[in-house]
């Protein structure tokens, strides 16, 4: 956006839940609210409701079921999470260097939790570091100074000799490494299936658990005590009968396993959110599903029991302050939505923006 090109954005834009305003403007790339004198300049005007743009939590974008993919395929992966809104992406492990995304305004903001660690034959080939306990805090401070302040590991993944779901690491390493994030100023989260390995992590200080479906009642108390986020991917949730399915004969004690925690998956966020847990959007997007569906996952976590505008707030204001990035305040970066509703009353409005604002510039 040139200096001599003014975006003006009226109707209501939604600061905050309830922080509504009449409008703003977009003066080089950034929000003002104060009113600018027009003369001379090309003012361009979006009308609607207006949100900041929407927060994918968990997603990987240079990955596929199979591991990194080229650049080109990660650039169709990020454009298709920007077009359906989602212009704030935290990348919850990832073997592939996207920094080159960076350099691209047109594509999506990512805060990089580095490639996943995961013990030797637990977890998806070709994802994650894979190693033992002993090499834990080395690998963890490794991914803690290459990542953009985030650690991502492997709580619990199938024990093919036990045949079922247990956790990847002993409390020991997991304190270790943990506190050895902490010292380089990373949070660190976890991939956790299960509820083996869900007290330990808490306990040695953990900031937020992924998927989260073995979270149960004697636990949320803990969870809630030690402000531990979760992300549900309620979205991804959704496919555990399939996988059940597929390992039933091989595995029937982790198929069953599933299919208990799939059952369960609306009472786990609810009573989460119920108890006071931070709950925040991710799809689990560029494993096996496509990117681009936060707005069904909001709709998953209404549908869980979260009322509209806490389950809005956790992929828009509270997703980005949770994140340390800005909304729609004054001089931060013109990232923004407009939808034709009211998203706060309807949140299936978030499957169709009428415009998408990055960096100030239309882009859908």
């Amino acid at each position: 956006m040139s200096d001599r090109e003014v975006l003006h954005v009226t109707g209501r834009v939604l600061a905050g839940p309830d922080d509504v305003r009449d409008e703003l403007w977009v003066i080089g790339g950034r929000i003002t609210y104060d009113r600018p004198g027009t003369a001379g300049l090309d003012v361009t005007t979006v009308e609607g409701w207006t949100l900041p743009g929407l927060v994918d939590a968990h997603c990987h974008v240079g990955l596929d079921a199979h591991g990194p993919v080229p650049a080109g395929t990660a650039e169709k992966q990020a454009l298709t999470d920007r077009d359906a809104g989602t212009l704030l992406l935290r990348d919850a492990g990832s073997p592939s260097d996207t920094r080159w995304i960076d350099d691209r305004d047109d594509l999506p903001r990512i805060v990089r939790a580095g490639r996943h660690i995961a013990r030797t034959r637990r977890y998806i080939r070709n994802y994650a570091h894979e190693i033992e306990p002993d090499d834990l805090v080395a690998y963890v401070a490794q991914e803690a100074r290459r990542s953009d302040g985030w650690v991502k590991l492997v709580g619990d993944w199938i024990d093919r000799e036990a045949g079922d779901l247990t956790a990847c690491w002993p409390r020991g390493a997991v304190e270790a490494a943990i506190a050895e994030a902490h010292r380089l100023g990373a949070r660190v989260t976890a991939h956790c299936f299960a509820e083996d390995s869900l007290r330990d992590l808490v306990e040695a200080g953990i900031d937020c658990i992924e998927h989260a479906t073995g979270l149960t009642d004697d636990l949320i108390p803990l969870f809630a005590e030690r402000g531990v986020a979760i992300v549900p991917t309620l979205v991804n949730i959704a496919t555990f009968p399939d996988l059940a399915a597929g390992g039933e004969r091989k595995f029937p004690r982790w198929s069953a396993h599933l299919r208990r925690l799939h059952e369960r998956r609306y009472d786990t966020v609810r009573n989460a959110y119920d108890a006071g847990i931070p709950v925040f959007v991710g799809t689990d997007a560029g494993g096996s599903l496509a990117h681009g569906l936060v707005a069904g996952e909001v709709a998953e976590l209404v549908r869980a029991g979260i009322p509209p505008v806490e389950a809005l707030s956790a992929t828009a204001w509270a997703a980005r302050a949770w994140l340390r990035r800005p909304g729609l305040e004054e001089g931060a970066s013109a990232d923004l939505v407009v939808y034709e509703a009211d998203p706060r009353t309807n949140v299936t409005v978030l499957s169709a923006p009428r415009r998408i604002v990055l960096r100030g510039t239309v882009v859908g």
